[in-house]
């Protein structure tokens, strides 16, 4: 996922688990996972453009780009329960971002190694999972500010993913 705002660094962020879904012809969501920021969250309200890019690390070499404009949608939103109801909430989740795709390109990844997957890695949602809630709420109530310092929103509940 890749995002920016005006006069702000490019944020990139790699991202795993089973978190992607296609929920139509030109949207697409994306469940987020706290972690060592939320540069998305405010990147998509200053400007609200996104490009999210997968890559076939098999055969045939291929790469695919989703340029559009996203939101987040926290569980306190009136449209958390529809957005959610297509995901397994993780522990950790914090946010769903929504994506209207307006355009797509592909390209011949000829240049991208051959890999495999050994296996996700459980870390981020094995540390949400041992949190205790009240801790991780008081340790993020002050973030509420981007690297560059555009405003963020913190989510309003904790999911522990039970």
């Amino acid at each position: 996922m890749a995002t920016a705002a005006a006069d702000a660094r490019i944020n990139l962020s790699p991202k795993g688990y089973d978190s992607f879904r296609v929920l139509g012809a030109n949207r697409i969501a994306y469940l987020d996972l706290a972690g060592s920021g939320n540069e998305t969250h405010a990147h998509l309200v200053a400007d609200g453009r996104i490009t999210v890019m997968m890559c076939n690390f098999g055969q045939p070499p291929l790469i695919l780009r989703l340029y559009g404009t996203g939101r987040p949608v926290l569980p306190k939103d009136p449209d958390w329960d529809e957005l959610a109801a297509h995901f397994t909430i993780l522990p950790g989740t914090r946010q769903i971002f929504d994506i209207a795709v307006e355009t797509l390109q592909t390209s011949c990844g000829w240049g991208v190694p051959v890999m495999t997957l050994d296996q996700e890695r459980k870390t981020l949602v094995k540390y949400h999972a041992k949190s205790d809630e009240a801790e991780w709420m008081a340790k993020t109530a002050g973030r509420n500010r981007s690297i560059d310092g555009f405003p963020t929103t913190p989510t309003d509940r904790y999911f522990r993913g039970d």
